[in-house]
């Protein structure tokens, strides 16, 4: 009875235990079942005020970025029904609102016009962007599962800056045509091409009905946002503003029957929710490839904003974000969106700030306004038929006009001139050629200046600083003094193939230059090299190669090659090679002050 008692007691705990590690896991995949045990009312009531507030923003915005996106309303207003349910019960923020935005809305709509055309083929057009997201989606969530989140690092923050204004200043540009009435208007995105456009319409295109309802709300929107940079707590106004701009437009048209007179107006959004579309998403063939490769693209954009949006506002409420569980929650929204009628949806940074300023407190503020859409598609939709396209036009302006940063571009300037060009680089390759190649010549420079950093690391002489055993650079203190008969220099880098060599080159220069000086001022030579190797945290057998070259060089000229504070890792290396003992295991010191103690003892006695 005793064995059984205990064989029941031990299988009841190994049946705890193993649905102790399932609940585990599935807070894992869905954290709104460990923030929801701790749920109440007055969070919702914040979320409920969030929700509401973002979706009288969202809604307008919607309509236009998937015009922006070459797709029907409809569209728009699906992407903010389906992805946002997905995020709140996948996403690790509290704060981010979900959604399409205007800088992949207009990536996708400038890669996918490239294959298709979007007025003669609309219902290719329509698969090929269902198959983008689809592929978007993938990638989103292949990075998060495999812990692959640092390759969105790859683009600098000087690059992504240069790009989302340059974008910025694009997608203003192309709003000209609803803005202005035009109904001929250019494919291309560059600024030469939509100029022309514009200025060559001028006497026979522009309408100035449009433009005095465009020129009216986009003032009246601006005022809105104004108010609400001055005083934080009328968040509330420019969230709304772009809804009473529809809401006023809309009947204003109406009733004037401003259409007739050349008003170019919205006319038809579907009515109901998102129809299924996996039937349409090609999976196979000459145009999944296609959709693959524009996929991987807007993939990448979304994932840097929404992680981008999605740590500030973490660290603002001093939470963790979780980047590669966001990773796979964007991408598991847009797999599903992919097969709900919705193009590719992240984090907007506009409706993140609204979201914030109006006091959510979990991803449920998505949950609501997700609901908001819904009640749209299905009973307010027909409303929108005389929205004119001057006023989608004004609100997307507005709400772009943020993405231009110029206080983060004059500080990159003042911080890092290489940063300067990556950034200016991106942006004018945006504005004057097209999206996907200042996208390209953004990720470039990124590249290059990493391998200029790996390939060409700094080195420094040191110095003693006065009255002391700590050497320093003597660039960045002056008041350091050179040791006599002795070179110090330092290597700020770890020493691979990839700049072993550069490494080597530079030491031998700074001995050359060192010895024309002392040469010059009549000074004894150097007699001894001090390599610190505190900041080398790992070297390859190409970087030992070039120590074994740096030393038959030196030996060569008399100077003894002595290394300072080598690190666990990298005297593990020059033991196991036999370095240690082509220089000698004397020539290896703790410290600098221990080395030139043993090479020049004179210094040491003064101090």
């Amino acid at each position: 009875m005793k064995e059984m008692d205990i064989r029941s007691l031990s299988s009841s705990q190994h049946r705890t235990q193993n649905l102790s590690n399932i609940h585990k896991a599935v807070q894992a995949i869905f954290p709104i079942f460990k923030w929801g045990q701790s749920y109440s009312l007055t969070k919702f009531r914040g979320d409920l005020i969030a929700g509401l507030t973002i979706a009288s923003l969202c809604i307008p915005q919607d309509i236009g970025y998937a015009k922006l996106a070459n797709l029907d309303p409809q569209y728009g207003l699906y992407s903010s029904f389906v992805p946002p349910l997905i995020y709140a019960f996948m996403g690790s923020s509290r704060d981010i609102a979900i959604g399409p935005v205007a800088v992949v809305s207009l990536l996708l709509g400038t890669l996918l016009q490239n294959e298709i055309d979007p007025t003669t083929n609309a219902v290719e057009y329509r698969r090929l962007a269902f198959t983008a997201t689809f592929f978007a989606g993938i990638t989103q969530a292949t990075l998060g599962c495999l812990r692959l989140g640092f390759l969105i690092d790859f683009l600098s923050h000087a690059a992504i800056v240069g790009f989302m204004g340059g974008a910025a200043i694009t997608i203003a540009l192309q709003q000209l045509k609803g803005f202005l009435g035009i109904k001929n208007f250019t494919k291309k995105s560059d600024i030469v091409s939509v100029m022309k456009s514009v200025w060559g319409s001028v006497h026979h295109g522009w309408n100035w009905q449009t433009i005095a309802i465009g020129a009216t709300f986009l003032a009246f929107l601006l005022f809105a946002k104004y108010i609400g940079k001055k005083n934080k707590k009328l968040f509330w106004v420019p969230a709304i503003a772009p809804l009473i701009s529809v809401v006023v437009s809309t009947f204003f048209v109406f009733i004037t029957h401003a259409e007739r007179h050349g008003v170019q107006i919205v006319r038809h959004i579907e009515k109901g929710i998102n129809p299924p579309s996996v039937n349409e998403i090609y999976f196979t063939g000459e145009y999944a490839l296609k959709g693959f490769r524009i996929g991987v693209v807007a993939a990448m954009i979304a994932l840097t904003e929404a992680i981008a949006i999605g740590r500030t506002f973490a660290s603002m409420k001093d939470y963790q974000l979780d980047g590669n569980k966001e990773m796979v929650a964007l991408g598991t929204m847009n797999i599903v969106g992919s097969m709900t009628s919705c193009y590719v949806a992240t984090g907007s940074f506009s409706r993140s700030a609204v979201n914030y300023m109006a006091g959510c407190q979990t991803a449920v503020s998505n949950i609501v306004m997700s609901c908001v859409v819904f009640l749209t598609l299905e009973f307010i939709t027909p409303l929108f038929k005389y929205t004119p396209n001057a006023i989608l036009a004004s609100i997307i302006i507005s709400a772009v006009i943020g993405l231009i940063d110029f206080e983060a571009a004059i500080l990159i300037w003042k911080i890092d001139k290489f940063d300067f060009v990556a950034c200016m680089g991106a942006f004018f390759g945006v504005i004057f050629v097209s999206v996907e190649i200042g996208l390209l010549i953004a990720v470039s420079i990124s590249f290059a200046k990493i391998l200029l950093q790996v390939t060409r690391p700094r080195t420094a002489i040191l110095g003693r600083i006065p009255s002391t055993t700590v050497y320093r650079n003597i660039q960045q203190y002056p008041e350091a003094t050179k040791v006599p008969g002795v070179l110090i220099v330092r290597v700020d880098s770890a020493i691979y193939f990839s700049n072993s060599n550069y490494v080597k080159e530079r030491i031998l220069r700074w001995l050359t230059d060192e010895e024309e000086q002392l040469k010059a001022a009549y000074q004894p030579k150097i007699q001894f090299l001090i390599a610190d190797m505190s900041p080398v945290t790992d070297i390859d057998t190409s970087g030992i190669h070039a120590l074994e070259e740096l030393h038959r060089s030196l030996q060569k000229r008399d100077v003894q090659l002595v290394l300072a504070n080598p690190g666990q890792v990298v005297i593990d290396k020059l033991h196991a090679s036999n370095f240690t003992n082509v220089i000698g295991e004397d020539k290896i010191f703790l410290t600098v002050a221990e080395a030139i103690g043993t090479c020049s003892p004179k210094p040491t006695e003064e101090v």
